[in-house]
């Protein structure tokens, strides 16, 4: 019976497996689209509403222009690919935290993006803004969210429904949810590990190209992120991020690959 039952939890995990775009990785996958987008709207609005919202007109304008942009390019990609139903359900919203001690952004599932105003200094225009939401667009589409949702899952909750778990223990899952999705308490990609920030970066590299970004200056942006890593309180963009020096190293080694889709606008 035993070996009946570690058979058939076997096989529910071989079909609970979805393939990242671009990469081709295998994942696991134990929720579905519509119940993690529900979820994540539930908590971005949360979020949103204490704020509180940056009142610069022009930092919210450029943060909705670079973002709608890449979200323009990111559709139109998996129409390309016959794969739009991934993004079914997306509804894409671009807001600005005022925090100019948080250097840091996130993109939920379905598409809810913030970007903190600690951040802006640093990205210092529209194509350096455009690697930061290139990547974590990038960790949304990629169902990063998901896959460590369905990990927190199997390991906390013993793979019950995300359906079963809402009810049962909500408080604990909606926390999960927020680790998954690397929202916590300060806020951003902490939870995310190296090997999703590694896709992240290679996938947000080919997104911005296809929004008409340089991408180019990934090695600038990531360049004055080590310079303030330097310092005694690094940014938490960093804290589980691939040192710089290995991501400066990987993203001039797909470079090649993002520059076949970039035509400058």
């Amino acid at each position: 019976m035993l070996k009946k039952l570690s058979l058939l939890a076997a096989l529910a995990l071989t079909s609970a497996c979805s393939t990242v775009p671009i990469t081709g990785r295998s994942q696991l996958n134990l929720v579905s689209d519509s119940e993690i987008n529900t979820l994540a709207t539930t908590q971005y609005r949360e979020i949103i509403a204490k704020g509180p919202l940056a009142n610069n007109a022009e930092q919210v304008a450029q943060t909705r222009r670079v973002g709608q942009r890449i979200q323009a390019a990111v559709e139109q990609y998996f129409r390309q690919q016959n794969a739009a139903d991934q993004l079914a359900g997306y509804q894409w919203e671009f807001n600005v935290i005022q925090d100019d001690k948080q250097q840091n952004a996130w993109c939920m599932p379905g598409g809810k993006v913030a970007v903190y105003t600690g951040i802006l200094p640093i990205t210092q225009d529209d194509n350096g803004l455009a690697v930061v939401l290139g990547h974590e667009i990038a960790h949304a589409v990629a169902k990063h969210g998901s896959e460590r949702m369905s990990q927190g899952l199997l390991q906390q909750l013993g793979g019950q429904a995300l359906s079963a778990a809402l009810s049962s223990n909500a408080p604990a899952t909606q926390q999960l949810a927020l680790q998954a999705f690397g929202v916590g308490t300060s806020v951003g990609l902490l939870k995310y590990g190296r090997n999703q920030e590694s896709e992240a970066d290679h996938l947000g590299l080919i997104f911005m190209a296809l929004a008409g970004y340089n991408p180019d200056g990934a090695v600038s942006f990531w360049q004055r992120m080590d310079a303030r890593a330097s310092s005694a309180s690094p940014p938490e963009f960093l804290s589980t991020h691939p040192s710089n020096g290995t991501r400066i190293a990987d993203i001039q080694r797909e470079l090649p690959e993002a520059r076949k889709y970039y035509t400058p606008r």
